[in-house]
């Protein structure tokens, strides 16, 4: 019997080889980043091009040195393509849900760096509207994330500065608006990286400390599905 049922036991499906994940990620950022291929292109190409150069400055005919600073040439672009494939990937990921409630929560729980404290739950959501407040505290202080419309949100940003104020009164707050219909809105893929800009003011101490405070704060029940994972969502097909 028991061997029996552990014939019967379904194998788990083998992950794929890091390198048809690597082709799978490309195929993906080319379907929605059509100039991709020419930009890591030219960053392969480029160093390349510095090595060659380099050798014929630098190495005096000797052939060994040549092939050394070619070789070089050829690892540095191929990391450079690496490095852009990387963050055409995110962006044209990010793209895709674009728009989706809970696509800032996606950002804050996999692209925030260690020096940031987030939740992919929003502190505030309009059950009409579906627009969302979302917080993070980091070096930069307390940032507040808004999901929607920019007049919308603005009165719900306000009211949440106003909570923090009132636990944290010398603690600074940021606002950063995610307004897919405003061109001067913070896009999506950029969320990161705005907040990466917040002047520092607290030490890794008083971050942890303020994040503390502000769980007593509690959180509002989201009506909208969490954070989406960009990286698993399925790419819609083309009509």
């Amino acid at each position: 019997m028991a061997r029996k049922s552990e014939q019967s036991t379904p194998k788990a499906p083998k992950e794929p080889g890091r390198i048809k994940q690597m082709w799978q990620v490309f195929n993906m950022t080319r379907r929605y980043d059509k100039n991709v291929v020419w930009i890591m292109a030219l960053g392969f190409l480029l160093p390349i091009a510095a090595g060659l150069v380099v050798a014929l400055l630098l190495s005096d005919g000797n052939g060994f040195s040549m092939a050394m600073w070619i070789v070089a040439g050829v690892l540095a672009g191929f990391l450079v393509a690496l490095i852009i494939l990387g963050r055409r990937a995110e962006r044209a990921a990010y793209g895709q849900i674009a728009g989706q409630p809970g696509a800032v929560g996606a950002v804050l729980r996999s692209s925030l760096k260690r020096s940031w404290r987030g939740s992919e739950m929003p502190v505030a959501v309009n059950g009409k509207t579906q627009d969302a407040v979302y917080r993070a505290v980091g070096r930069g202080g307390v940032v507040l994330i808004s999901e929607g419309s920019k007049t919308r949100t603005t009165r719900m940003l306000e009211e949440e500065r106003r909570k923090v104020l009132r636990v944290l009164p010398n603690v600074p707050v940021t606002f950063l608006y995610v307004d897919y219909n405003d061109p001067d809105a913070v896009p999506l893929h950029k969320v990161a990286s705005r907040m990466a800009k917040v002047k520092p003011s607290l030490n890794k101490a008083e971050v942890m400390a303020v994040s503390n405070r502000l769980t007593s704060l509690g959180s509002a029940g989201m009506p909208i599905p969490k954070g989406v994972d960009p990286f698993k969502v399925r790419p819609q097909r083309g009509r």
